[in-house]
Protein backbone atom coordinates (compact mmCIF):
# COMPACT_ATOMS: atom_id res chain seq x y z
CA UNK A 1 0.00 0.00 0.00
CA UNK A 2 2.74 2.48 0.65
CA UNK A 3 4.44 1.74 -2.83
CA UNK A 4 5.14 4.81 -5.15
CA UNK A 5 2.30 6.20 -6.70
CA UNK A 6 3.10 8.77 -8.62
CA UNK A 7 6.42 9.73 -11.29
CA UNK A 8 7.89 11.98 -8.98
CA UNK A 9 7.55 9.29 -5.63
CA UNK A 10 9.04 6.81 -8.05
CA UNK A 11 12.01 8.67 -8.80
CA UNK A 12 12.67 9.53 -5.10
CA UNK A 13 12.21 6.22 -4.61
CA UNK A 14 15.45 4.97 -6.39
CA UNK A 15 13.86 2.75 -8.74
CA UNK A 16 15.83 1.72 -11.75
CA UNK A 17 14.53 0.18 -14.99
CA UNK A 18 15.87 -3.02 -16.18
CA UNK A 19 14.75 -5.42 -18.69
CA UNK A 20 12.26 -8.16 -18.85
CA UNK A 21 15.64 -10.90 -19.65
CA UNK A 22 18.03 -9.03 -17.16
CA UNK A 23 15.09 -8.99 -14.20
CA UNK A 24 14.31 -12.92 -14.54
CA UNK A 25 18.28 -13.33 -14.80
CA UNK A 26 18.80 -11.41 -11.30
CA UNK A 27 15.99 -12.92 -10.00
CA UNK A 28 16.99 -16.21 -10.73
CA UNK A 29 20.58 -15.96 -9.33
CA UNK A 30 19.38 -14.75 -6.22
CA UNK A 31 17.40 -17.88 -5.85
CA UNK A 32 20.29 -19.96 -6.96
CA UNK A 33 22.37 -18.73 -3.96
CA UNK A 34 19.92 -18.74 -1.67
CA UNK A 35 19.41 -22.30 -2.83
CA UNK A 36 15.31 -21.45 -3.10
CA UNK A 37 13.27 -23.93 -5.16
CA UNK A 38 13.06 -22.47 -8.71
CA UNK A 39 10.39 -24.74 -9.54
CA UNK A 40 8.10 -26.31 -7.35
CA UNK A 41 6.27 -29.24 -8.35
CA UNK A 42 8.05 -30.07 -10.87
CA UNK A 43 9.55 -33.77 -10.20
CA UNK A 44 12.13 -35.46 -12.06
CA UNK A 45 13.83 -32.91 -13.74
CA UNK A 46 16.64 -31.82 -11.40
CA UNK A 47 19.32 -32.98 -13.47
CA UNK A 48 18.26 -32.48 -16.95
CA UNK A 49 15.63 -29.79 -18.08
CA UNK A 50 15.78 -27.82 -14.63
CA UNK A 51 19.94 -27.07 -15.23
CA UNK A 52 18.71 -26.41 -19.33
CA UNK A 53 16.10 -23.70 -18.33
CA UNK A 54 19.09 -22.29 -15.91
CA UNK A 55 20.95 -21.94 -18.76
CA UNK A 56 18.54 -20.38 -21.11
CA UNK A 57 17.91 -17.35 -18.23
CA UNK A 58 21.44 -16.85 -17.51
CA UNK A 59 21.98 -16.45 -21.38
CA UNK A 60 18.77 -14.02 -21.51
CA UNK A 61 17.74 -16.44 -24.39
CA UNK A 62 13.43 -17.20 -25.17
CA UNK A 63 13.25 -20.68 -25.02
CA UNK A 64 10.64 -23.39 -26.60
CA UNK A 65 10.22 -26.62 -24.10
CA UNK A 66 9.95 -29.63 -27.01
CA UNK A 67 8.38 -32.84 -25.58
CA UNK A 68 5.47 -35.19 -25.78
CA UNK A 69 2.20 -34.75 -24.47
CA UNK A 70 2.23 -34.83 -20.36
CA UNK A 71 5.35 -33.82 -19.83
CA UNK A 72 4.82 -30.83 -18.07
CA UNK A 73 5.91 -28.29 -21.01
CA UNK A 74 2.63 -25.98 -19.50
CA UNK A 75 3.46 -26.62 -16.40
CA UNK A 76 6.95 -25.20 -16.59
CA UNK A 77 5.91 -22.28 -18.52
CA UNK A 78 3.35 -21.04 -15.74
CA UNK A 79 6.08 -21.31 -13.41
CA UNK A 80 8.64 -19.21 -14.92
CA UNK A 81 6.96 -15.95 -13.67
CA UNK A 82 8.16 -16.71 -10.04
CA UNK A 83 10.98 -14.95 -11.53
CA UNK A 84 9.77 -11.92 -12.20
CA UNK A 85 9.94 -9.38 -9.60
CA UNK A 86 6.86 -9.47 -7.14
CA UNK A 87 5.59 -6.31 -8.09
CA UNK A 88 6.71 -3.63 -11.39
CA UNK A 89 5.31 0.03 -12.10
CA UNK A 90 3.84 1.07 -15.88
CA UNK A 91 2.28 4.17 -16.35
CA UNK A 92 -1.70 4.07 -15.57
CA UNK A 93 -3.72 5.90 -18.07
CA UNK A 94 -2.31 4.07 -21.65
CA UNK A 95 -2.81 0.97 -23.42
CA UNK A 96 0.51 -0.81 -23.19
CA UNK A 97 2.57 -1.55 -20.42
CA UNK A 98 5.39 0.82 -20.47
CA UNK A 99 8.14 1.60 -17.66
CA UNK A 100 7.70 5.33 -16.08
CA UNK A 101 11.46 5.81 -16.23
CA UNK A 102 12.69 4.08 -19.75
CA UNK A 103 9.36 4.84 -21.93
CA UNK A 104 8.94 3.19 -25.15
CA UNK A 105 5.53 4.14 -26.62
CA UNK A 106 4.66 7.13 -28.03
CA UNK A 107 1.15 7.78 -26.07
CA UNK A 108 3.27 6.81 -23.09
CA UNK A 109 5.96 9.59 -23.43
CA UNK A 110 3.16 12.45 -24.29
CA UNK A 111 1.26 11.22 -21.38
CA UNK A 112 4.40 12.39 -19.19
CA UNK A 113 5.53 15.08 -20.98
CA UNK A 114 1.58 16.64 -20.33
CA UNK A 115 1.37 14.96 -16.83
CA UNK A 116 5.50 16.06 -15.66
CA UNK A 117 5.70 14.37 -12.00
CA UNK A 118 2.45 13.77 -11.32
CA UNK A 119 2.06 10.95 -13.74
CA UNK A 120 -0.17 8.56 -12.23
CA UNK A 121 1.55 4.80 -11.45
CA UNK A 122 -0.09 1.71 -11.27
CA UNK A 123 2.08 -1.54 -10.11
CA UNK A 124 1.59 -5.14 -11.29
CA UNK A 125 1.94 -8.09 -10.01
CA UNK A 126 4.20 -11.21 -11.69
CA UNK A 127 0.42 -12.91 -12.19
CA UNK A 128 -0.47 -9.61 -14.62
CA UNK A 129 2.54 -9.61 -16.49
CA UNK A 130 2.38 -13.19 -17.92
CA UNK A 131 0.40 -14.23 -21.08
CA UNK A 132 -0.73 -17.18 -22.83
CA UNK A 133 -2.05 -18.18 -26.17
CA UNK A 134 -3.01 -21.72 -27.27
CA UNK A 135 -2.00 -21.66 -30.87
CA UNK A 136 -4.83 -23.26 -33.12
CA UNK A 137 -4.94 -22.67 -36.96
CA UNK A 138 -7.69 -20.01 -36.54
CA UNK A 139 -5.37 -17.40 -34.87
CA UNK A 140 -4.52 -14.75 -37.02
CA UNK A 141 -1.65 -11.65 -36.83
CA UNK A 142 -4.09 -9.49 -35.28
CA UNK A 143 -4.52 -11.61 -32.53
CA UNK A 144 -0.65 -12.01 -31.62
CA UNK A 145 0.64 -8.71 -33.24
CA UNK A 146 -2.65 -6.29 -33.61
CA UNK A 147 -4.52 -4.40 -36.02
CA UNK A 148 -5.40 -1.16 -37.77
CA UNK A 149 -8.02 0.35 -35.97
CA UNK A 150 -10.13 2.04 -38.58
CA UNK A 151 -12.63 3.95 -36.23
CA UNK A 152 -10.06 5.26 -34.67
CA UNK A 153 -8.34 6.02 -38.00
CA UNK A 154 -11.77 7.41 -38.65
CA UNK A 155 -11.63 9.79 -36.13
CA UNK A 156 -8.95 11.45 -37.66
CA UNK A 157 -5.80 9.47 -36.02
CA UNK A 158 -2.64 9.13 -38.60
CA UNK A 159 -1.86 5.77 -39.93
CA UNK A 160 1.56 6.40 -38.34
CA UNK A 161 0.21 7.19 -34.79
CA UNK A 162 0.34 4.66 -32.16
CA UNK A 163 -2.69 5.39 -30.89
CA UNK A 164 -4.54 4.16 -34.16
CA UNK A 165 -3.41 0.76 -33.66
CA UNK A 166 -5.57 -2.31 -31.96
CA UNK A 167 -2.65 -3.96 -30.12
CA UNK A 168 -2.51 -7.86 -29.77
CA UNK A 169 -1.23 -9.94 -27.03
CA UNK A 170 2.47 -9.59 -27.80
CA UNK A 171 2.50 -5.82 -27.37
CA UNK A 172 -0.04 -6.67 -24.36
CA UNK A 173 2.96 -8.17 -22.44
CA UNK A 174 4.68 -5.46 -22.82
CA UNK A 175 7.66 -6.24 -19.94
CA UNK A 176 6.24 -9.41 -19.46
CA UNK A 177 6.60 -13.05 -20.56
CA UNK A 178 4.40 -13.90 -23.36
CA UNK A 179 3.81 -17.98 -24.29
CA UNK A 180 2.53 -19.80 -27.15
CA UNK A 181 1.74 -23.16 -26.42
CA UNK A 182 1.77 -25.55 -29.38
CA UNK A 183 3.60 -23.49 -31.51
CA UNK A 184 3.40 -26.02 -34.71
CA UNK A 185 -0.86 -25.49 -34.92
CA UNK A 186 0.49 -22.16 -36.15
CA UNK A 187 -0.26 -21.30 -39.80
CA UNK A 188 3.55 -20.75 -40.92
CA UNK A 189 2.45 -17.28 -42.01
CA UNK A 190 1.23 -16.39 -38.45
CA UNK A 191 4.74 -18.06 -37.42
CA UNK A 192 6.96 -15.43 -39.65
CA UNK A 193 5.26 -13.01 -38.07
CA UNK A 194 7.06 -13.24 -34.49
CA UNK A 195 10.18 -12.89 -36.60
CA UNK A 196 10.91 -9.10 -35.62
CA UNK A 197 9.48 -9.76 -32.16
CA UNK A 198 12.67 -12.59 -31.41
CA UNK A 199 15.49 -10.56 -33.61
CA UNK A 200 14.44 -7.36 -33.58
CA UNK A 201 12.02 -6.59 -30.65
CA UNK A 202 9.72 -4.91 -32.34
CA UNK A 203 6.72 -5.51 -34.23
CA UNK A 204 4.99 -3.69 -37.52
CA UNK A 205 1.66 -3.62 -38.90
CA UNK A 206 0.25 -4.51 -42.32
CA UNK A 207 3.33 -2.43 -43.29
CA UNK A 208 2.08 0.92 -42.06
CA UNK A 209 4.95 3.00 -40.53
CA UNK A 210 4.57 1.99 -36.86
CA UNK A 211 6.70 0.60 -35.43
CA UNK A 212 6.38 -0.57 -31.72
CA UNK A 213 9.62 -1.53 -29.28
CA UNK A 214 9.03 -4.17 -27.29
CA UNK A 215 10.44 -5.49 -24.09
CA UNK A 216 9.13 -9.20 -23.63
CA UNK A 217 10.75 -12.45 -23.24
CA UNK A 218 8.44 -15.45 -26.02
CA UNK A 219 8.46 -18.90 -24.29
CA UNK A 220 6.93 -21.57 -26.51
CA UNK A 221 5.81 -25.29 -26.11
CA UNK A 222 5.61 -27.41 -28.34
CA UNK A 223 5.65 -32.00 -29.61
CA UNK A 224 8.33 -33.18 -31.43
CA UNK A 225 7.98 -32.13 -35.24
CA UNK A 226 7.26 -35.48 -36.70
CA UNK A 227 4.57 -35.88 -34.49
CA UNK A 228 2.18 -34.07 -35.74
CA UNK A 229 0.62 -33.73 -39.09
CA UNK A 230 -1.01 -30.44 -37.83
CA UNK A 231 1.85 -28.50 -39.03
CA UNK A 232 5.52 -27.52 -38.02
CA UNK A 233 7.91 -25.19 -36.66
CA UNK A 234 9.17 -23.14 -39.54
CA UNK A 235 12.72 -23.23 -39.60
CA UNK A 236 14.02 -19.55 -39.83
CA UNK A 237 11.61 -19.21 -36.19
CA UNK A 238 13.52 -22.21 -35.06
CA UNK A 239 16.81 -20.42 -35.50
CA UNK A 240 15.53 -17.23 -34.15
CA UNK A 241 14.72 -18.93 -30.42
CA UNK A 242 17.77 -18.58 -28.34
CA UNK A 243 17.55 -22.75 -26.15
CA UNK A 244 15.30 -25.57 -27.13
CA UNK A 245 14.46 -27.41 -23.94
CA UNK A 246 13.58 -31.56 -23.87
CA UNK A 247 11.45 -32.76 -21.93
CA UNK A 248 10.87 -36.31 -20.84
CA UNK A 249 8.64 -38.89 -18.99
CA UNK A 250 9.77 -39.49 -15.45
CA UNK A 251 13.42 -41.77 -15.89
CA UNK A 252 12.97 -43.22 -11.92
CA UNK A 253 9.87 -45.21 -10.81
CA UNK A 254 9.49 -43.12 -7.57
CA UNK A 255 9.67 -40.21 -9.54
CA UNK A 256 6.58 -41.57 -11.46
CA UNK A 257 4.55 -42.70 -8.34
CA UNK A 258 4.93 -38.85 -6.58
CA UNK A 259 4.00 -37.45 -9.77
CA UNK A 260 0.81 -39.51 -10.06
CA UNK A 261 0.06 -39.29 -6.09
CA UNK A 262 0.65 -35.44 -5.87
CA UNK A 263 -1.66 -34.60 -9.30
CA UNK A 264 -4.07 -37.40 -9.21
CA UNK A 265 -7.51 -36.95 -7.31
CA UNK A 266 -7.01 -39.67 -4.25
CA UNK A 267 -8.51 -37.61 -1.42
CA UNK A 268 -12.24 -38.28 -1.70
CA UNK A 269 -14.87 -36.91 0.59
CA UNK A 270 -17.87 -38.49 1.41
CA UNK A 271 -17.26 -41.58 0.77
CA UNK A 272 -15.44 -44.73 2.54
CA UNK A 273 -11.77 -44.24 3.58
CA UNK A 274 -9.30 -45.37 1.28
CA UNK A 275 -6.07 -47.28 1.59
CA UNK A 276 -3.82 -47.59 -2.01
CA UNK A 277 -1.20 -49.97 -1.27
CA UNK A 278 2.20 -49.56 -2.59
CA UNK A 279 2.12 -52.35 -5.10
CA UNK A 280 -1.40 -51.14 -6.95
CA UNK A 281 0.37 -47.76 -7.38
CA UNK A 282 3.49 -49.64 -8.80
CA UNK A 283 1.31 -51.78 -11.27
CA UNK A 284 0.06 -48.47 -13.06
CA UNK A 285 3.09 -46.98 -13.10
CA UNK A 286 5.05 -49.91 -14.58
CA UNK A 287 1.55 -50.21 -17.31
CA UNK A 288 2.19 -46.95 -18.04
CA UNK A 289 6.24 -47.48 -18.18
CA UNK A 290 5.55 -50.30 -20.50
CA UNK A 291 3.28 -48.46 -22.99
CA UNK A 292 5.96 -46.38 -23.50
CA UNK A 293 8.08 -49.25 -25.23
CA UNK A 294 5.47 -51.05 -26.75
CA UNK A 295 5.91 -51.07 -30.20
CA UNK A 296 2.41 -51.48 -30.77
CA UNK A 297 1.65 -48.29 -29.02
CA UNK A 298 2.77 -44.93 -31.07
CA UNK A 299 5.18 -43.55 -29.47
CA UNK A 300 5.63 -40.58 -31.46
CA UNK A 301 2.29 -39.72 -29.71
CA UNK A 302 3.89 -40.65 -26.31
CA UNK A 303 2.10 -42.11 -23.01
CA UNK A 304 1.09 -39.30 -20.93
CA UNK A 305 1.25 -38.84 -17.47
CA UNK A 306 -2.09 -38.01 -17.73
CA UNK A 307 -2.48 -41.67 -18.06
CA UNK A 308 -1.50 -42.58 -15.19
CA UNK A 309 -3.39 -40.56 -13.23
CA UNK A 310 -6.40 -40.82 -15.37
CA UNK A 311 -6.16 -44.93 -14.42
CA UNK A 312 -5.02 -44.14 -10.65
CA UNK A 313 -8.09 -42.24 -10.26
CA UNK A 314 -10.14 -44.63 -12.38
CA UNK A 315 -9.15 -47.35 -9.73
CA UNK A 316 -9.38 -45.89 -6.62
CA UNK A 317 -13.26 -44.95 -8.15
CA UNK A 318 -13.97 -48.38 -8.57
CA UNK A 319 -12.85 -49.33 -5.08
CA UNK A 320 -14.57 -46.07 -3.60
CA UNK A 321 -17.80 -47.57 -5.37
CA UNK A 322 -17.70 -51.26 -4.19
CA UNK A 323 -17.45 -49.21 -0.41
CA UNK A 324 -20.47 -47.56 -1.42
CA UNK A 325 -22.68 -49.97 -2.99
CA UNK A 326 -21.31 -52.46 0.25
CA UNK A 327 -21.16 -50.52 3.08
CA UNK A 328 -17.70 -51.31 3.63
CA UNK A 329 -15.13 -48.93 5.52
CA UNK A 330 -12.43 -48.34 4.46
CA UNK A 331 -11.79 -49.97 1.02
CA UNK A 332 -8.78 -50.63 -0.56
CA UNK A 333 -7.81 -51.23 -4.43
CA UNK A 334 -7.61 -54.83 -5.58
CA UNK A 335 -6.72 -56.20 -8.90
CA UNK A 336 -10.04 -57.04 -9.95
CA UNK A 337 -10.35 -52.89 -10.07
CA UNK A 338 -7.65 -52.28 -12.70
CA UNK A 339 -10.45 -54.27 -15.43
CA UNK A 340 -12.44 -50.44 -15.28
CA UNK A 341 -8.80 -48.47 -16.24
CA UNK A 342 -9.53 -49.83 -20.00
CA UNK A 343 -12.22 -46.50 -19.84
CA UNK A 344 -9.13 -44.43 -19.06
CA UNK A 345 -6.69 -45.30 -20.94
CA UNK A 346 -8.57 -44.27 -24.65
CA UNK A 347 -7.42 -41.88 -26.25
CA UNK A 348 -4.30 -41.74 -24.38
CA UNK A 349 -2.61 -44.81 -25.99
CA UNK A 350 -2.97 -44.42 -29.67
CA UNK A 351 -2.33 -47.60 -31.47
CA UNK A 352 -0.18 -48.36 -34.61
CA UNK A 353 -2.24 -50.48 -36.09
CA UNK A 354 -5.79 -51.38 -34.96
CA UNK A 355 -6.67 -54.81 -37.04
CA UNK A 356 -10.17 -54.89 -35.01
CA UNK A 357 -12.25 -52.90 -32.65
CA UNK A 358 -11.06 -54.61 -29.44
CA UNK A 359 -7.27 -54.14 -30.02
CA UNK A 360 -7.08 -51.73 -27.80
CA UNK A 361 -9.11 -53.44 -24.95
CA UNK A 362 -6.66 -56.41 -25.41
CA UNK A 363 -3.19 -54.52 -25.50
CA UNK A 364 -4.42 -53.27 -22.47
CA UNK A 365 -4.94 -56.77 -20.76
CA UNK A 366 -2.16 -57.44 -21.90
CA UNK A 367 0.33 -54.65 -20.92
CA UNK A 368 -1.64 -54.76 -17.40
CA UNK A 369 -0.48 -58.48 -16.93
CA UNK A 370 2.93 -57.96 -17.91
CA UNK A 371 2.84 -55.29 -15.61
CA UNK A 372 1.93 -57.03 -12.71
CA UNK A 373 4.02 -59.61 -13.43
CA UNK A 374 7.05 -57.44 -13.35
CA UNK A 375 6.06 -55.70 -10.07
CA UNK A 376 5.14 -59.09 -8.12
CA UNK A 377 8.57 -60.58 -8.82
CA UNK A 378 9.84 -57.71 -6.46
CA UNK A 379 6.80 -58.06 -3.89
CA UNK A 380 6.42 -61.99 -3.61
CA UNK A 381 8.69 -65.19 -2.17
CA UNK A 382 9.26 -67.99 -4.62
CA UNK A 383 8.54 -70.50 -2.11
CA UNK A 384 5.33 -68.75 -0.81
CA UNK A 385 4.00 -68.65 -4.11
CA UNK A 386 4.70 -72.40 -4.94
CA UNK A 387 3.02 -73.51 -1.65
CA UNK A 388 -0.16 -71.70 -2.60
CA UNK A 389 0.00 -73.71 -6.06
CA UNK A 390 0.58 -76.97 -4.30
CA UNK A 391 -2.94 -76.59 -2.26
CA UNK A 392 -5.10 -75.67 -5.39
CA UNK A 393 -3.12 -79.30 -7.46
CA UNK A 394 -5.62 -81.22 -8.38
CA UNK A 395 -8.39 -79.15 -8.31
CA UNK A 396 -8.84 -79.37 -5.01
CA UNK A 397 -10.07 -75.59 -4.39
CA UNK A 398 -10.59 -72.21 -6.14
CA UNK A 399 -11.43 -69.64 -5.04
CA UNK A 400 -13.81 -66.27 -6.47
CA UNK A 401 -12.58 -62.83 -6.89
CA UNK A 402 -14.12 -59.89 -8.25
CA UNK A 403 -14.45 -55.93 -7.30
CA UNK A 404 -18.34 -56.82 -5.85
CA UNK A 405 -17.01 -59.64 -3.78
CA UNK A 406 -17.41 -58.21 -0.71
CA UNK A 407 -13.97 -57.81 1.56
CA UNK A 408 -15.00 -60.03 4.28
CA UNK A 409 -16.07 -62.82 2.35
CA UNK A 410 -12.77 -62.97 0.07
CA UNK A 411 -10.74 -62.40 3.47
CA UNK A 412 -12.62 -65.62 4.74
CA UNK A 413 -11.93 -67.95 1.46
CA UNK A 414 -8.26 -66.47 1.85
CA UNK A 415 -8.41 -68.08 5.29
CA UNK A 416 -9.55 -71.23 4.59
CA UNK A 417 -6.34 -71.63 2.09
CA UNK A 418 -3.04 -70.85 4.50
CA UNK A 419 -0.84 -70.54 2.23
CA UNK A 420 -2.44 -68.17 0.36
CA UNK A 421 -3.40 -65.85 3.91
CA UNK A 422 0.31 -66.49 4.53
CA UNK A 423 1.27 -65.15 1.11
CA UNK A 424 -0.92 -62.43 1.08
CA UNK A 425 -0.13 -61.53 5.10
CA UNK A 426 3.25 -61.34 4.31
CA UNK A 427 2.56 -58.98 1.06
CA UNK A 428 0.61 -56.44 3.97
CA UNK A 429 3.41 -56.34 5.85
CA UNK A 430 5.99 -54.97 3.00
CA UNK A 431 3.24 -52.67 2.33
CA UNK A 432 2.82 -51.86 5.83
CA UNK A 433 -1.23 -52.79 6.17
CA UNK A 434 -3.17 -54.85 8.58
CA UNK A 435 -3.23 -58.03 7.25
CA UNK A 436 -6.11 -58.36 10.01
CA UNK A 437 -8.26 -55.96 8.54
CA UNK A 438 -10.74 -57.75 5.67
CA UNK A 439 -10.08 -55.14 2.99
CA UNK A 440 -6.02 -55.22 2.94
CA UNK A 441 -6.13 -59.26 3.37
CA UNK A 442 -8.23 -59.54 -0.14
CA UNK A 443 -6.31 -56.83 -1.56
CA UNK A 444 -3.11 -58.74 -0.89
CA UNK A 445 -4.75 -61.99 -2.17
CA UNK A 446 -5.76 -60.78 -5.28
CA UNK A 447 -2.19 -59.74 -6.03
CA UNK A 448 -0.84 -62.85 -4.99
CA UNK A 449 -3.38 -64.74 -6.92
CA UNK A 450 -3.25 -62.46 -10.20
CA UNK A 451 0.91 -62.88 -9.97
CA UNK A 452 1.01 -66.52 -9.91
CA UNK A 453 -1.88 -66.28 -13.12
CA UNK A 454 0.32 -64.05 -14.81
CA UNK A 455 3.27 -66.48 -14.58
CA UNK A 456 1.08 -69.04 -15.78
CA UNK A 457 0.78 -70.96 -12.34
CA UNK A 458 -2.60 -71.00 -11.97
CA UNK A 459 -5.37 -70.82 -14.10
CA UNK A 460 -8.22 -67.93 -14.38
CA UNK A 461 -11.74 -68.47 -16.01
CA UNK A 462 -15.40 -66.85 -15.86
CA UNK A 463 -18.23 -68.85 -14.27
CA UNK A 464 -21.53 -67.67 -13.86
CA UNK A 465 -20.56 -64.12 -13.57
CA UNK A 466 -17.88 -64.41 -11.48
CA UNK A 467 -13.96 -64.66 -11.86
CA UNK A 468 -12.36 -68.12 -10.46
CA UNK A 469 -8.55 -68.89 -9.71
CA UNK A 470 -7.91 -72.51 -9.90
CA UNK A 471 -4.60 -75.05 -10.69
Amino acid sequence: MDRPRTLRELKASGYTPRSVRDEMRANLIRRLRAGESLFPGIVGYDDTVIPQVIHAVLARHDMLFLGLRGQAKSRMLRLLPMLLDEFRPVVDGVDLPDDPLAPMFGPTRRLIERLGDDTPIRWLHREQRYHEKLATPDVTIADLIGEIDLVKHAEGRPLDDEGVMHFGLVPRSNLGIFAINELPDLAPRIQVGLFNVLEERDVQIRGFPVRLPLDVCLVFSANPEDYTNRGRIVTPLKDRIGSVIRTHYPRDAADALRITRENAWLTRAGGPGLAIPRYMAEVIEEFVRLARTSPHVNQQSGVSVRASIACMETMVSSAERRGILLGENPVVPRISDLVHVHAACRGKIELMLADDDQAEEKLITALLGEAVKNVSAAWLDASAGEAVVEHFQGGRRNIEIGDEVPARTLAQAVKDIPPLAEAAAAVCRRAEMDAGEPAALASAAEFVLEALYVNNRLSKYLYRGGTFYKR
